[in-house]
């Protein structure tokens, strides 16, 4: 299962962080991916300054918004989780 979590800590909730998380809800739903990508929500990635951040596994990814977030899951998601089983 790849596990992401994304950063709802006080500065990424102040720039968007419940916005992606609900954007990335409905993409796992659109696309079936509900048993092989696990959201979470976590606390600070100590990426800041960076925008709302996501870890996916071990990597983190900054900046996101929820004009961005479709087209970070298309790159880094969809694919990794169709090929979990």
């Amino acid at each position: 299962m790849l596990t992401v979590s994304v950063c709802v800590g006080s500065s990424c909730h102040l720039k968007g962080a419940y916005a992606v998380i609900k954007e990335l809800q409905r993409l796992i739903e659109e696309f079936s991916l509900r048993e092989k990508i696990e959201l979470k929500a976590c606390f600070c990635l100590g990426q800041c300054q960076q925008g709302v951040s996501v870890m996916v596994n071990d990597r983190i990814y900054t900046g996101l918004t929820k004009e961005n977030t479709a087209e970070f899951f298309h790159r880094h998601l969809l694919k990794e989780g169709q090929g979990r089983q």
